[in-house]
């Protein structure tokens, strides 16, 4: 049997899983209550997915549209999770403690670069379309 994080076996069934979904909604809602970069991320979703509505963009490009988008909310998660680990383990600076949040936080600039890459590859044709 798996061991939680204090050495206790775990229990398995149905409680237990519903209650995972649970506690992934609460950290969904304290990511975005608390990290700010996560609601900026959110609000460049919101407007790409209008303009993506608004210039009726292919199947094709709604989804690789949507998985980079998907992907950039995750990987901004996953690096608040990973600054609030070091923070908790390592609450005085060090400079590793910077180069683990440093790394992660441009991680996500990254992906940021590329989805904006691919938004402008897919949006910039419907854009010229309809100057002409």
């Amino acid at each position: 049997m798996e061991k939680d994080f204090q050495g206790k076996n775990k229990q398995r069934g149905l409680k237990r899983f519903l209650l995972s979904f649970k506690y992934a909604i609460q950290g969904i809602i304290h990511a975005y209550k608390n990290e700010q970069s996560l609601l900026v991320h959110l609000i460049g979703t919101i407007t790409i997915i209008c303009l993506g509505l608004l210039l009726r963009i292919t199947n094709t490009e709604w989804i690789l549209l949507i998985l980079s988008l998907s992907v950039v909310l995750v990987v901004e998660m996953i690096n608040s999770a990973i600054e609030a680990i070091v923070d908790m383990v390592m609450p005085k600076y060090h400079p590793m403690a910077k180069v683990a949040k440093d790394c992660a936080g441009g991680a996500t600039f990254v992906l940021v670069i590329i989805t904006g890459i691919i938004s402008l590859y897919i949006f910039v044709p419907y854009v010229i379309e309809l100057l002409k």
